[in-house]
């Protein structure tokens, strides 16, 4: 039997939904993206050596990278051994992971498509993606 996936996919998390006979299993992954952070002294926008001004956007900026290169990577782990993929989900981390995958040569073949999606239930998730593979028979 074929092992056909489904991931609804924000910046805060993924949910995996993978699909075997006549079951399916649920998995949730957490992105630890931190998207709101706060560092201390941050609101102080001069050092005290005058008028120099300082930022942290840069070091914000290579924080949440490496925690999405990261969050990528934990995906990756999950569906290398897929028949089918297919993503769906509100943000645009889905068309992130989507370029990641076109670059890999093992699992750029596998993915079926890529959909907007609202926030759903994860009953609603499941019917989703059995839906999607019962009409997409391939």
């Amino acid at each position: 039997m074929k092992k056909n996936i489904g991931i609804w996919i924000d910046t805060r998390q993924a949910i995996i939904i993978k699909l075997s006979a006549n079951n399916h299993k649920v998995k949730v992954i957490k992105s630890n993206i931190e998207t709101r952070e706060r560092i201390d002294g941050e609101s102080k926008k001069f050092g005290r050596f005058g008028g120099q001004y300082m930022t942290y956007e840069k070091n914000k900026l290579n924080r949440k990278n490496e925690q999405t290169n990261q969050f990528i990577k934990n995906l990756f782990k999950e569906v290398k051994s897929c028949d089918a993929l297919v993503l769906f989900g509100p943000s645009k981390m889905k068309n992130i992971f989507e370029k990641e995958l076109l670059k890999n040569m093992q699992l750029k073949n596998k993915l079926n498509g890529v959909y907007n999606s609202k926030l759903l239930t994860e009953n609603q998730m499941v019917a989703w993606v059995k839906d999607f593979y019962s009409s997409n028979k391939s």
